[in-house]
């Protein structure tokens, strides 16, 4: 997700990365001591504290069906093609049985053709921002919107493994753009979800790499009350951190976060309008040669859909 975006605020200068707590995170020590390490990390950030970086405006957006190289390990829904209808289908019996999770893919595959549609503004309670955008790409011409909707189908795979009902807030073509960042925050709302994320994959300078988890901040106003989802979307972010990091070995983003790998903000609507435990990842840059590399493999889009689906059961289970 670029942050020339609807979901944030104007570029502000890069802040320095704290070195010594990413090369600690980037250990991979054993789950249970990393997962109190990320919490003790991010503890000293106070509610609606926000970090914000310069980012380039992204690469030109084509069809992620014309424009993204080869993947032999791709899954048969990465040519961003809908495999299910949105609205997700019962998991089988097993320990997340009766649980219900969204997955929202960030951006949508078809968001370049309706240019009108997706500039309309909309209500976030603490202020109006455009409906969505395209999102960013690689260099290559690899695009978010296509890389967090292979994810999602992934991701979706695992959790219904485990017995959840897993809903996803589009699939591809259905709708054909979009939703709305209100939209997105309403659907997980209405389905009562008991876990919601939404996937990205961010548009920053190159140099700029690592993944970061956005936290919702105390947000009152409007349409908008987080109050009670900022203590348990904090913890569901903090277990998808830990297991991110350790299937995945992509580090805590050096240039967003001081080195902890979470952000707080309170000006995105898929947050602020959220009623239930809800976060964002940002899983890579897509414009770091590096992380692009990763993004683009089907193998490492396999780790990161299990270390994220690993988050989720330990939060759902408590454990």
């Amino acid at each position: 997700m670029s942050y020339t975006g609807p979901d944030f605020d104007p570029p502000q200068p890069r802040r320095p990365r704290r070195g010594p707590l990413t090369i600690a995170l980037a250990a991979l020590v054993p789950g249970a001591l990393l997962g109190w390490m990320v919490y003790e990390a991010v503890g000293g950030s106070g509610p609606g504290g926000e970090d914000r970086t310069a980012s380039p405006a992204p690469a030109p957006h084509t069809s992620a069906a014309s424009s993204a190289p080869a993947d032999p390990a791709s899954s048969p829904g990465d040519d961003g093609k809908p495999s299910t209808a949105p609205s997700g289908r019962p998991g089988s019996s097993g320990p997340l049985e009766g649980k219900v999770v969204v997955v929202d893919p960030g951006h949508n595959p078809g968001n370049f053709r309706h240019t009108a549609e997706i500039n309309r503004p909309v209500d976030i309670g603490t202020n109006r921002k455009e409906c969505d955008t395209t999102g960013t790409s690689t260099n290559a011409g690899y695009t978010e919107a296509r890389f967090s909707l292979d994810l999602a189908h992934r991701l979706r795979t695992l959790l219904e493994r485990q017995g959840a009902t897993v809903k996803l807030t589009h699939d591809g073509d259905s709708p054909a753009w979009g939703p709305c960042v209100d939209e997105r925050a309403r659907i997980g709302n209405t389905a009562h979800a008991d876990a919601a994320i939404s996937l990205h994959a961010d548009g920053s300078a190159a140099g700029n790499r690592g993944f970061h988890v956005i936290l919702p901040g105390s947000v009152h106003a409007g349409a908008a009350d987080t109050r009670a989802i900022v203590g348990p979307s904090h913890d569901l972010g903090v277990r998808i951190a830990g297991n991110f990091l350790r299937e995945t070995g992509e580090p805590p983003s050096n240039y967003l976060g001081e080195g902890t790998g979470f952000v707080t903000r309170t000006d995105l609507g898929g947050l602020n309008l959220s009623t239930v435990p809800k976060v964002f990842i940002e899983c890579g840059n897509m414009r770091d040669s590096k992380d692009a590399a990763l993004l683009t493999s089907g193998a490492w889009r396999q780790q990161a859909a299990q270390g994220i689906s690993e988050g989720i059961v330990s939060f759902l289970r408590g454990s």
